[in-house]
C-alpha cells in the first residue's frame, strides 16, 4: 500500500514568517519543512531583517546550500583572522540567486532589506554540538560589539577586518 503526501509551500507563510523576524528580538525567525532533528536532510527559511546579526561561522562536517527566495542577501567569506576574502551579492536584482558554502568555509550573510527569505538546506542530522562553528574573532550574538561587526560586514570589502582601524 501506498501513502502519497503533498506539503505546499505559500506564499502567506513566507509573509508570515517575515511579520516573525520584523517582531523578534534577533529579527530573523525560522520555519522548518523537515519533521525532525533526525531528518537525514534539514530543510527550512529563514526570514532576516536589515538588522539582524548572523555571526560569521563555518561547517566542519557538513555543507550548506541557500536559495534567495525574497530580498538580497550580500554573503562574506572570510580567512581563519577574519579577514574577509570576497563578498558576493544574492538575490533579486543580481545574477545569483543562491550559494553553496563549501566545509571549513568562514562565512555570514547580511540582509540587505527588511523581510528577505532564503531555504536553507544542510545536511542531517541535526546535531547541535557540531552544526556550526563561530568565528572567535566575531562577537557573539548579544554581545555589546555585535551591532558595530553587523554594520561594519554592511560594507567591508576584500582585505577587511573587523576592529582594524579605518584608513
Amino acid at each position: 500500500m501506498y501513502s502519497w503526501r503533498m506539503k505546499l509551500l505559500h506564499q502567506s507563510a513566507l509573509d508570515e514568517l517575515a511579520a516573525k523576524a520584523s517582531a523578534s528580538p534577533r529579527k530573523r525567525a525560522h520555519l522548518n519543512l523537515h519533521e525532525s532533528p533526525a531528518d537525514p536532510v534539514q530543510r527550512f527559511f529563514v526570514a532576516a531583517d536589515r538588522d539582524t546579526y548572523i555571526r560569521p561561522h563555518r561547517h566542519r562536517a557538513k555543507s550548506e546550500l541557500a536559495l534567495v527566495l525574497r530580498g538580497r542577501f550580500d554573503i562574506l567569506t572570510f580567512d581563519d583572522a577574519g579577514t574577509v576574502l570576497a563578498r558576493w551579492k544574492v538575490g533579486e536584482g543580481t545574477d545569483a540567486l543562491g550559494y553553496e558554502a563549501s566545509l571549513m568555509t568562514w562565512h555570514t550573510l547580511v540582509s540587505r532589506v527588511d523581510g528577505a527569505v532564503f531555504l536553507e538546506l544542510k545536511e542531517g542530522p541535526y546535531d547541535p554540538a557540531v552544526a556550526a562553528e563561530f568565528a572567535p574573532w566575531a562577537p557573539a550574538e548579544g554581545d555589546a560589539n555585535a551591532a558595530a561587526c553587523r554594520e561594519w560586514m554592511r560594507s567591508a570589502q576584500p582585505g577587511d577586518r573587523f576592529g582594524d582601524p579605518v584608513s
